[in-house]
């Protein structure tokens, strides 16, 4: 299976915006893009360049290569509606990004991991593959015996006070979410400008 191999946080110097979810985001510390002439570079705001950098940022905030994103806009292309809200429901609707949305890991990384690992299960079975498309009623869960996993330490605190969307409902006593719906048209708006990236495969 490919993934992302550069460094994430060189990524979000380059593109200006931190898309990998650490709170030690190298991006607070020098908000320069990488790079020797980094402080003198100059950000774009239109055109060819701008589509690819606001495609880029979408794509590298999901975790995802080319040819996958590339896939999701295709699939919200082909579909009837509106193309981007469609885009970003996909996005939303991964498995991998489920379980960061319930708070069950700080970062989509670590949440790939996890279901790559097979500590997830949906509707009681175990599913390993990040990009499944989670439905509505669907119930996500750790499996009970990795609940006292050192890769939990970091969220265990946290988790009885965390807030998930509203499509969401977590019960943090079960380690488990269920799915109530799709995002709402005001959560889908929020995440990303997927104009730019629409454009961009338009060409």
């Amino acid at each position: 299976m490919g993934r992302i191999t550069k460094r994430t946080c060189t990524v979000c110097r380059r593109l200006g915006m931190s898309v990998c979810g650490r709170e030690r985001c190298a991006l607070k510390r020098r908000g320069t893009p990488p790079g020797v002439h980094g402080a003198s570079a100059r950000r774009v705001s239109a055109g060819f360049a701008f589509q690819l950098q606001e495609k880029q940022k979408a794509r590298h905030l999901y975790g995802l290569l080319e040819r996958q994103f590339r896939a999701y806009v295709e699939r919200a292309t082909a579909t009837k509606g509106d193309t981007g809200l469609l885009l970003k429901e996909l996005l939303e609707m991964r498995l991998d990004n489920v379980v960061y949305r319930l708070g069950l890991t700080k970062t989509r990384a670590a949440a790939r991991q996890l279901v790559n690992h097979g500590h997830v299960t949906v509707n009681g079975k175990r599913v390993d593959i990040p990009s499944y498309q989670v439905r509505a009623n669907d119930v996500i869960s750790v499996r009970t015996e990795k609940r006292e996993s050192k890769l939990f330490d970091t969220v265990r605190e946290s988790l009885a006070s965390r807030e998930a969307p509203s499509w969401l409902r977590f019960d943090p006593a079960a380690w488990s979410g269920t799915v109530l719906g799709k995002p709402s048209t005001e959560e889908l708006r929020m995440l990303f400008d997927p104009r730019p990236i629409i454009e961009f495969y338009s060409r």
